[in-house]
Order: C-alpha cells, then sequence, then structure tokens
C-alpha cells in the first residue's frame, strides 16, 4: 500500500506470504539448476568424447553453441538463487522489504514483480 507517495511498511504476515513464495521460487530453481547441470554435464561428456565433430555438421547448433546457451542459462539461475537466498536472510534479519539505498520500505507491487528486490523502484531506476 502506498499513502501519500511513500510504500508503507510490509506486515509480518505480508512477510510470512513473500517467504512461503520466495522458498517455492527457490525449490523450483534448485530443481531447474539440476537439470540444465545434468545437460552440461552431457554436453561436457560429448565434447570431451573426441569423436564429435559437430562443427562442421549443418544440422542444428553445436556442441559449443550447446555449451554455451547451457552455460549462460546455469549461470542466470545461480544468480537467481543467490538472490533469493539473499532475500530469505533479509527476511530473517528483519530487513526484508527495505530498500538498501534509502532505507525506506519498497512497495508491495514491486516485491509481488520481484520478490527478492533489494532496491525501491526509484532507487532500481536510477542503477
Amino acid at each position: 500500500m502506498i499513502v501519500a507517495g511513500r510504500a508503507l511498511p510490509l506486515t509480518a504476515a505480508a512477510v510470512g506470504y513473500f517467504e512461503d513464495v520466495l522458498g517455492r521460487r527457490r525449490r523450483d530453481l534448485l530443481l531447474e539448476l539440476s537439470r540444465q547441470g545434468d545437460t552440461l554435464n552431457a554436453v561436457r561428456a560429448a565434447r570431451s568424447g573426441g569423436d564429435a565433430d559437430d562443427e562442421h555438421d549443418p544440422e542444428g547448433p553445436t556442441l559449443s553453441d550447446e555449451w554455451s546457451l547451457r552455460a549462460g542459462v546455469h549461470a542466470e539461475l545461480t544468480a537467481s538463487l543467490a538472490a533469493i537466498d539473499a532475500a530469505l536472510v533479509r527476511i530473517d534479519d528483519g530487513s526484508y522489504g527495505i530498500c538498501l539505498r534509502r532505507g525506506e520500505p519498497i512497495g508491495r507491487e514491486r516485491l509481488e514483480a520481484r520478490p527478492a528486490a533489494e532496491l525501491c523502484i526509484d532507487c532500481a531506476r536510477e542503477a
């Protein structure tokens, strides 16, 4: 809720709600990271197999392309997991929902869109 142009601090119930949302997203990310890790391992094995000369294969992406794609996805998932873990730490220490730059409440609407947000919308726009 916003009053006089400023977001109000989150209630305990709202913090609990976001803790549940973050926990579910964390579980989903861990599952997807595991899947991506399996795929990376398969590509790594194919690349190091020695007999896979896919660089000249006109059909589909090369193993190098596949590796780059999967490694990029894995890195994005890892960064998202780190952001969620940091948000869960802020829940534990009582600073969740407070802008790390201004020290003011982050609007609930922003947290609905980005539950791991560290900055209010104004600071995020500036950054």
